[in-house]
């Protein structure tokens, strides 16, 4: 059977970069919540030689529209991976959207995809290395593990008062989502994994640094001294999803050129 290759927000400077990486590998099926991009996208790699493509227009904060891709990716073959990229940054939204879709987005398409799973199967969800700079508490850990209980807008929009701490939080609840469900992942015989990102060098990327100081920062205590690159992310995700990492599940890679461990070294320095 065909091995199919789901890329959410896979028109984003990531989810082509990805695209291009899995083009070859199966069949790919991109998301969006915009069709004009799709329809780009599709063109730029059939430039490229990549030509087994489907795309599907999704709003995943709509429960209905997850499904409907889920059973999409059915009817076209074996899921080989879902590869979760899409989400809005801190400039992007109002805190109550950044965490309906960072968070709720991501556990309706976790639930959706569950079922197609089967060995071999792994998710990769984008994270970010700013869910690693909020202390975990008790108190938020529970809330944002289950973010598609009815209470976690009103509930989280009490405690992350701003976009960057609904961000930030947000990508902390996609770290405990992974951590959450390896088990139900792994008795499928599938893996579920998270990547977290620094400052990478797309679109998103750019309108982040261009709009908040706090970047100019993060850039500055980084030990490899730049921005990453989207590829740089996919190659990752490339590896997350091979037999190369068969025994990685429930976990995140940081791929950030050290920019969390700078800026621990910098809040110790400051003590």
């Amino acid at each position: 059977m065909n091995k199919v290759y789901v890329i959410t927000g896979g028109t984003g400077g990531m989810g082509k970069a990805i695209a291009r990486r899995f083009g070859h590998q199966g069949h790919l099926l991109l998301v969006d919540v915009n069709e004009e991009r799709l329809i780009q996208t599709v063109n730029e790699l059939a430039i490229e030689g990549i030509t087994s493509v489907t795309t599907r227009k999704v709003d995943i904060t709509d429960e209905q529209q997850v499904n409907e891709l889920a059973t999409i990716t059915g009817e076209i073959g074996e899921l080989g991976a879902i590869i979760h990229t899409a989400g809005l940054s801190p400039t992007m939204g109002e805190p109550r959207r950044i965490l309906e879709v960072n968070s709720i987005g991501t556990g309706l398409i976790l639930k959706a995809f569950l079922p197609l799973a089967t060995q071999e199967t792994v998710a990769v969800c984008i994270a970010s290395n700013g869910g690693h700079m909020v202390p975990r508490n008790a108190a938020y850990n529970s809330i944002l593990t289950h973010p598609l209980e009815p209470e976690f807008l009103n509930q989280m929009e009490q405690i992350a008062g701003s976009s960057e701490a609904a961000y930030a939080f947000s990508k902390l609840g996609v770290l405990l989502m992974v951590e959450d469900q390896a088990m139900e992942w792994g008795q499928k015989g599938a893996r579920i994994v998270s990547l977290s990102p620094g400052t990478i060098n797309t679109p998103m990327g750019r309108q982040e640094a261009s709009k908040q100081e706090a970047m100019k920062v993060l850039l500055a205590n980084t030990p490899l001294g730049r921005e990453g690159e989207a590829d740089e992310i996919a190659s990752a995700v490339q590896f997350l999803c091979s037999s190369n990492a068969s025994y990685i599940t429930g976990t995140d890679l940081l791929v950030d050129g050290g920019t969390t461990a700078g800026m621990r070294r910098l809040a110790q320095l400051k003590q």
